[in-house]
């Protein structure tokens, strides 16, 4: 969270993470080709020869204001492989909430093991856990035959009971349900921490 005092603004980070090509890009760029031009900024991506990370900002109207302040959303994906792991430990200082796309294939399983794991301990890094943070699963690539049972996924990899989003990434289902939520859980997040805060405060 980071905030504008000149614009009244509430800068907030979104990362989507998951394994490589698990459709975190494609997520973000159906948002960005969705949303109102008003209301976003750029989409910057920074390629490599195996991944790519992306970003882009956009101010989210809807919700009303934070503390008097106008929400500006940054959304960012995380590069999947392991030798990025210093990329996606800078991405994740300051992050507000979390996407995480599981691809559903049954041979992507212990990937996205590995990745959920490796995302716990990277936040465990900046004295944060999964236990008590917001975020939300997406279980991507649903209409591919070899695609994991819900029932199943949930069992290895919804260990703290999030909300969870079946999503076909490529035709844009599921996309703005998973947005919409993790915003909500973000912003209710904030304003209880902003609460505390302003009654420290006020002590």
């Amino acid at each position: 969270m980071f905030i504008h005092w000149g614009l009244r603004e509430i800068h907030l980070k979104i990362v989507y993470y998951g394994p490589g090509l698990s459709g975190k890009t494609e997520n973000l760029r159906y948002i960005y080709n969705r949303i109102d031009p008003k209301l976003k900024g750029d989409l910057v991506m920074l390629k490599s020869r195996e991944d790519r990370t992306i970003f882009f900002d956009f101010l989210q109207l809807e919700i009303g204001h934070i503390d008097g302040k106008k929400p500006k959303f940054n959304l960012y994906t995380v590069p999947g492989q392991v030798h990025y792991d210093l990329t996606r430990k800078i991405l994740l200082n300051s992050v507000d909430g979390l996407v995480f796309v599981a691809d559903s294939q049954k041979e992507m399983m212990d990937s996205n093991l590995d990745t959920i794991l490796d995302l716990e301990e990277n936040l465990i890094e900046n004295g944060k856990t999964l236990e008590n943070f917001p975020w939300v699963l997406q279980y991507n690539k649903r209409d591919l035959p070899s695609a994991e049972p819900i029932a199943e996924m949930e069992k290895k990899l919804n260990f703290f009971n999030v909300p969870f989003f079946e999503a076909v990434a490529t035709q844009g289902q599921g996309i703005f349900p998973t947005l919409k939520e993790v915003i909500k859980m973000v912003v209710a997040h904030i304003r209880t921490r902003l609460g505390e805060e302003n009654k420290v405060k006020s002590l």
